[in-house]
């Protein structure tokens, strides 16, 4: 990608009610902009960003044997009405009216929907256990959006449910995918707290939060740091946990933290108040029992930068890195740019994923860019660099610079 051609580029300051360190840098590096309050667009940049993560994800999720499958966003009343959630859920439901006066929500997530599909697909134990899962827009009705895309009303979440003939087969499942969960989050460069939670709305009797701690976060989590349990803050109270570990009696430690993934055991809440049924072994007909397991991708993406940055710019990690390299070329002599063309075609043949700084923009700039976008490797091409036939290279998380020979890169 040549950076004169790239649409949307770094801007010089932050938007005015920016707080969060992920909001001022996502935005002045040219990954989101801002359409309205909580509602965002993902720049080139940003939904290259946004995509690596999501590839993380399917593979994480097709390798726990899920299907990936896409549900409407637009849901009916009727469905919500049997599950009494169309005037309790919190936050409220984005509902309208079609031109026949029938009454639908924009979807803040998918019970309803995907107890229906199972209520009509899954009929015998021999259909169980299913695991389906898709990656698509929800819609939350938010009082108070903030932070960027750490808290908005429109966002990419990945949810998976799973279906099974009993709680044992639920309670394996379950464990199976905080274990994909917790690779997720290894993968992304995270260190997470999972933590004991509250189902809230969504509800289930067992409930993990995904817990990334930052100053920034809205959840406070007690966590030991001897034997690694947590719980959120909320929930303590609710359990009468306060500074004292339950595992292990050691005294817990406190983080703000931001909660990037949650799951749910959901037993058999949905399937019994829509009559999604199977018949098992025995002959008798029994409610499905189920799990729900979300992650929202643009949350995921903030707090990777609210880890990762510095008084700079963004250091991403290189494996959900908008590109491999960022090569700029430093001079107005012909050769100079000449050459720094043949390394982006050579490098770009090859496979690696670079962005080419081709502007006509002084050398400060230019640098000053690259450290704002935070790609891992950067590489400068100039007259110094050209007398030892080599490219200096520099990481961002590092000081160091090196010369590279061309005919090594």
């Amino acid at each position: 990608m040549r950076y004169s051609s790239l649409f949307g580029k770094t801007l010089r300051t932050a938007p005015k009610e920016a707080e969060a360190a992920s909001h001022k840098l996502l935005t002045r590096a040219g990954f989101i902009g801002q359409l309205a309050a909580g509602i965002y667009t993902f720049l080139p940049l940003g939904w290259r960003v946004h995509q690596k993560i999501e590839n993380i994800i399917r593979g994480e999720m097709d390798a726990a044997g899920g299907q990936e499958i896409s549900m409407p966003v637009m849901q009916p009343k009727t469905l919500w009405e049997e599950t009494s959630r169309w005037e309790t859920i919190d936050p409220p439901l984005f509902k309208f009216k079609d031109r026949h006066d029938k009454e639908y929500a924009l979807g803040p997530t998918h019970e309803e929907v995907i107890t229906d599909l199972a209520r009509r697909f899954i009929k015998s134990y021999k259909d169980l256990p299913a695991y389906v899962y898709q990656i698509q827009d929800k819609f939350r009705n938010e009082q108070r959006s903030t932070g960027g895309i750490l808290r908005t009303r429109e966002f990419f979440m990945k949810d998976l449910y799973s279906f099974h003939a009993n709680e044992k087969d639920l309670d394996s499942y379950f464990k199976k995918m905080i274990g994909a969960y917790t690779r997720i989050f290894d993968r992304v460069g995270l260190k997470i707290l999972v933590s004991e939670a509250s189902g809230g709305t969504i509800g289930g009797d067992v409930t993990y939060e995904f817990q990334v701690p930052a100053g920034v976060g809205e959840d406070v989590v007690f966590f030991c740091s001897s034997c690694g349990y947590a719980i959120n803050e909320q929930f303590a109270k609710e359990k009468g946990v306060k500074d004292i570990c339950p595992k292990c009696k050691k005294k817990l430690d406190k983080t703000n933290a931001i909660e990037a993934g949650q799951v749910f055991s959901l037993g058999t809440k949905y399937s019994e108040s829509m009559g999604a049924a199977f018949v098992d072994r025995d002959g008798k007909e029994k409610p499905l029992v189920m799990g729900c397991y979300g992650i929202g991708l643009g949350r995921l993406m903030a707090a990777i930068v609210e880890v990762y940055h510095d008084e700079k710019g963004i250091i991403w990690p290189k494996q959900v890195a908008p590109f491999e390299a960022h090569l700029i070329a430093i001079s107005d002599q012909q050769t100079v740019n000449s050459k720094a063309e043949e390394i982006y075609q050579k490098l770009t043949q090859k496979g690696v994923e670079v962005l080419y700084d081709d502007r006509q923009e002084s050398p400060g700039v230019k640098l000053a860019d690259a450290d704002l976008i935070g790609i891992p490797t950067r590489l400068v091409v100039s007259e110094k660099t050209l007398k030892e036939n080599s490219v200096e290279e520099k990481k961002r998380d590092s000081d160091k610079v090196t010369l590279v020979p061309i005919n090594k890169l």
